[in-house]
């Protein structure tokens, strides 16, 4: 079973995401949604919804009316594969070349691939600079181009800090970042978090990224994007779950044993 998940740039217009949820309809896992990061995070189940999802997102969304405190190149911005229990790697970069193959001749979006070639971070640097899409030509008008990725799991992870100092958020997650860890200081609103990803959460989970932060500012309260695999989740202790925003609810596996298919 292969896991997908999709970041659209649209976090705040309800009648616009309640028409992208139908359009994925019981493969939908999991939708967190972001208004200051102008950001949704939809956690999918197999390869049909994607593009079910990015059909409709694409003719919806217009990414020069668009402002958000994430960074983006797509109104569909980032699709990763994952191989969960009974894929492998080599599963998801073939749903991964598919995908970007079908959006480039069915949508008319570019796709720059990531995973074994490059980093995430490499494409948001070097797009559109000094490398060009990998399927597609020139950017969509309105739905700019698709980063498409094939990855293990990871863990979407913000922190929030106590105040409101830019500088200050942008200087810890320069600190904490390191080769498990990514991270971004960014300005939400009236407040700052450091946004990170966790890209080995068996290795530095939750709990240690968010001890990471805390060595060097006050934290105000963490915020789980998505869902957590539930051998991460039982690596830290249950008296330590609502402060870091976990829960067993919010595990992949748990969505995955109420879902239609099992």
């Amino acid at each position: 079973m292969l896991e997908c998940v999709v970041n659209v740039s649209e976090g705040r217009d309800r009648n616009v995401l309640d028409l992208l949820v139908d359009s994925v309809g019981a493969d939908l896992l999991d939708l967190h949604s972001d208004p200051h990061h102008h950001r949704s995070v939809f956690t999918l189940v197999g390869t049909d919804a994607p593009r079910r999802l990015t059909r409709v997102a694409t003719k919806m969304l217009d990414l020069r009316d668009h402002d958000g405190a994430h960074p983006r190149l797509g109104a569909v911005d980032v699709v990763p594969f994952v191989p969960l229990e009974g894929a492998t790697m080599d599963d998801a970069v073939r749903a991964r070349d598919e995908f970007a193959q079908w959006a480039a001749e069915e949508l008319g979006v570019p796709c720059f691939l990531y995973g074994s070639e490059r980093t995430l971070p490499e494409v948001r640097r070097r797009a559109w600079r000094d490398l060009a899409p990998d399927t597609g030509a020139s950017a969509h008008p309105t739905a700019g181009a698709i980063c498409v990725g094939a990855r293990e799991v990871l863990v979407a992870y913000n922190v929030w800090l106590e105040g409101a100092d830019l500088v200050r958020a942008r200087e810890v997650a320069s600190l904490v970042r390191g080769p498990h860890l990514r991270a971004l200081g960014l300005p939400v609103g009236d407040r700052v978090q450091v946004s990170m990803n966790l890209v080995a959460p068996d290795r530095m989970g939750p709990d240690a990224a968010r001890d990471a932060v805390a060595a060097h500012t006050t934290v105000a309260g963490c915020e789980l994007v998505g869902l957590v695999p539930e051998a991460v989740l039982g690596n830290i202790p249950r008296s330590r779950w609502a402060e870091l925003d976990l829960r067993e609810e919010s595990t992949i596996e748990y969505r995955l044993r109420a879902h239609p298919r099992a």
